[in-house]
């Protein structure tokens, strides 16, 4: 399981490193494979395990294909996807395109998700994390089934 926020740096070249707490699991969970691509909901990218991954492609190929909303997920996720591998160093490199979608410069957050991560721009994260903990403040922010898990 993958937990916390995490501040890394991007490289001239585009690489991060991995934080160390992550390397050992991702290695033995998936030999350093990863996949990134957009994330479909938020301005930032998402890196999978590969294992994890393959999940979310059998449920892809699942969807109905002549509905418009899969085809158009299918583009975004898969069409965007691009296979990783963790170098000896720990780093993988994010390509261009997924830099720039993400607006990802020097400093970005790799947040954990559980099975999963999200790779944001730091100032993006740091927003969004604010507004987050804002909205969830506020009176009927939270709905009662997810402040249960919680309490």
């Amino acid at each position: 399981m993958f937990r916390g926020a995490n501040a890394i740096s991007l490289d001239a070249k585009g690489r991060l490193a991995m934080p160390s707490r992550y390397r050992d699991e991702l290695v033995s969970r998936c030999n350093g494979q990863l996949i990134v691509t957009i994330d479909a909901v938020d301005t930032c990218l998402t890196v999978y395990p590969l294992p994890e991954w393959e999940i979310i492609e059998a449920k892809l190929r699942e969807l109905p294909s002549l509905r418009e909303e899969t085809r158009r997920l299918q583009r975004l996720l898969i069409g965007n996807a691009v296979d990783l591998e963790l170098d000896s160093a720990g780093r993988f490199l994010v390509p261009p395109r997924l830099r720039e979608y993400a607006g990802l410069d020097k400093k970005a957050m790799l947040v954990g998700q559980l099975n999963k991560f999200q790779l944001w721009d730091e100032d993006k994260w740091n927003a969004v994390a604010e507004a987050d903990l804002a909205a969830i403040k506020e009176p009927g922010g939270l709905p009662d089934e997810l402040r249960d898990l919680i309490l």
